[in-house]
This record gives structure tokens, sequence and C-alpha cells, in this order.
């Protein structure tokens, strides 16, 4: 499957759409944080916790791990 870039509160809601825009990416950011093998894949791809647009191949790690949203 082929992904796009999107933000990481676009992808964020999409996991978690019962929670507020605040909410949900505070519990992704707590996913990304304490999942260790995630966090190492991504920081191959450039990674840093401060941006905003993820790119494809970030969402394409992120849901590797997570599974789809």
């Amino acid at each position: 499957m082929e992904y796009k870039s999107m933000t990481k509160k676009q992808l964020a809601v999409a996991y978690s759409p019962e929670l507020s825009v605040g909410g949900a990416i505070n519990r992704l950011r707590r996913w990304l944080h304490y999942n260790e093998a995630l966090m190492a894949e991504l920081r191959l791809t450039h990674y840093r916790e401060t941006q905003h647009l993820l790119t494809s191949r970030q969402v394409e790690v992120i849901i590797r791990h997570l599974g789809e949203p």
C-alpha cells in the first residue's frame, strides 16, 4: 500500500478520533516515545519529534508498527 505524507495531527486524530486533537496528539506522542523499535526505525528516516509534517515513509513506518488507524 502506498501512503501519503500527512500532518502529525491528521494521523493522531485517525488513531484516536474519540479524543480532542490535543489529546490525540499526546497519545500518539506517547505511543511513539515508548515503542523503541518504532523510534529507532523512524530515526533512520530523519524523524524529529518537533516536526509537524510526516513524510510518506514515516507514515508507513508508524502504521507498520501500530497497525492501520
